[in-house]
């Protein structure tokens, strides 16, 4: 099974760990833009970490909560999700 989190699952986490709206087709759009022009900040980001953390039971890398752009922290999350599977 592989285990990977999509765009759209990133746009349903912001929504419920940050309360930001955006749409998943403006989130695969605007994935190398920072998540600030987006209104996610670091405590949303962080309230992301921690849901990834408890729904796979694992813990992500510190620099999870760093990344500043979508396609990072994806990039990030993925590689350490693949990499534990």
């Amino acid at each position: 099974m592989i285990i990977e989190v999509t765009v759209d699952e990133l746009a349903t986490l912001m929504k419920k760990a940050a309360g930001v709206s955006v749409d998943p087709k403006e989130l695969r759009h605007a994935s190398d833009s920072p998540f600030g022009t987006l209104g996610l900040d670091s405590l949303g980001l962080l309230g992301i970490v921690g849901e990834l953390e408890n729904r796979y039971s694992k813990p992500l890398p510190p620099d999870a909560e760093r990344c500043k752009t979508p396609r990072e922290f994806l990039d990030l999350v993925n590689s350490t999700l693949k990499a534990g599977a």
